[in-house]
């Protein structure tokens, strides 16, 4: 009951619950449609003062869209256990210099069977389930902030998976990511900046598996997962999660204190491929990552604070090791009413630069990131 009343408040506070908002156009004879969406505006600053070439940016404010969205929702009811459903979700750019661009992203796509007896089957374009399973508890930020792989680790198209049903508390989970060459000529391999293998290869199709399995009962959520994170691209995400070719494996877990508190704890961590030549300005090759954080809300309010530890293995294009840094976001949101609400983020990655003498990463205030705006949710 903790953990259910606490969820309920974080995500009311937040107003992130599309599901809450959205509309039922047509419910019948077990079948079901449902739209919804936001429209997020906001004011963003700050961040790194050079880009992955070592130029210097300006890191100025300026007025942003900050993920807005529109979606889909259909479900039909096969059998009393059984069901079929659909989601299809776009983004799209409201600010003002974007307009001419309607729709950007597909975000996701995919269909899938669910039974409460024997689990679900999804297929498609989705979010990573490893990020749905394992490192959900600190994705609480609207923007930056989540240090541990996110939504499109090795996932988002051409992937399928499985996941039980709830098991006394346990749910395991297993998908698999397939990049396909059908169409590109073997005249040799093809790598950009990052390493990643882009236009022509010889590497054959490859399959990048995730995996695990997650226990959550009561005040306490924990799980254990692995992704194989394959150094691949496709057309659309340069690789899906930077991918250096070694096995990520991942322990998070949270715990509610009471309906209104909740800390989170977690580690990350991945293998150095030393055949691996990154030049881009915070790309990770082996790391260990050790994340804190805690959210409280009260009322209409709600707030965030993550810390993190980050250990860096190899050596980088200029012939040094990698640095360690320390990363830290935070947060505050208030629910205005069931639709809109309002929110301001700073975070600090706190990313290894190539220009050492030029950079102290000991310093937790540097080149800070902030973003504030507003959200209408429907």
């Amino acid at each position: 009951m903790k953990k259910t009343l606490l969820a309920t408040a974080i995500v009311g506070a937040l107003g992130a619950s599309a599901a809450a908002q959205a509309a039922t156009v047509y419910d019948q004879d077990g079948t079901r449609l449902d739209i919804y969406g936001r429209i997020a505006m906001g004011i963003a600053g700050g961040g790194p003062e050079f880009d992955s070439k070592d130029r210097e940016i300006d890191n100025g404010a300026e007025f942003v869209d900050v993920a807005s969205r529109l979606g889909l929702r259909m479900s039909q009811q096969v059998t009393s256990d059984l069901s079929a459903f659909g989601h299809v979700e776009w983004r799209f750019q409201g600010d003002e210099n974007k307009t001419d661009g309607g729709f950007n992203e597909l975000r996701q796509s995919y269909i899938g069977l669910r039974s409460s007896q024997y689990g679900t089957v999804v297929g498609g374009n989705f979010d990573s389930f490893y990020s749905q399973f394992v490192s959900k508890p600190f994705d609480v930020y609207i923007d930056q902030g989540l240090q541990f792989a996110g939504q499109r680790k090795q996932s988002r198209g051409d992937s399928i998976g499985y996941y039980t049903p709830d098991l006394d508390g346990f749910t395991a989970f297993l998908q698999l990511k397939h990049y396909s060459e059908r169409g590109l000529n073997e005249t040799g391999p093809r790598l950009d900046t990052d390493g990643n293998v882009v236009g022509t290869s010889e590497e054959g199709s490859v399959v990048a598996a995730q995996g695990g399995v997650r226990y959550a009962e009561g005040p306490v959520t924990v799980a254990l997962g692995f992704v194989e994170d394959v150094q691949r691209a496709d057309a659309n995400h340069r690789g899906n999660g930077r991918g250096n070719g070694e096995i990520l494996v991942g322990l998070i877990g949270s715990y509610a204190i009471d309906d209104q508190w909740s800390v989170r704890l977690g580690y990350e961590g991945r293998e150095n491929n030393s055949d691996l030549n990154r030049t881009t300005r915070g790309s990770d090759n082996g790391f260990d990552k050790f994340g804190v954080g805690t959210t409280y809300t009260t009322g209409p309010w709600a707030f965030n604070a993550d810390y993190y530890r980050i250990n860096r293995d190899g050596i980088n294009a200029q012939g040094n090791e990698n640095d360690n840094s320390n990363a830290w976001s935070a947060g505050a949101y208030y629910k205005v009413s069931s639709n809109f609400d309002v929110f301001a983020e700073v975070a600090d990655g706190d990313a290894p630069s190539i220009r050492r003498d030029e950079t102290t990463l000991s310093d937790l205030t540097d080149s800070v990131y902030w973003l504030t705006g507003a959200r209408y949710h429907f």
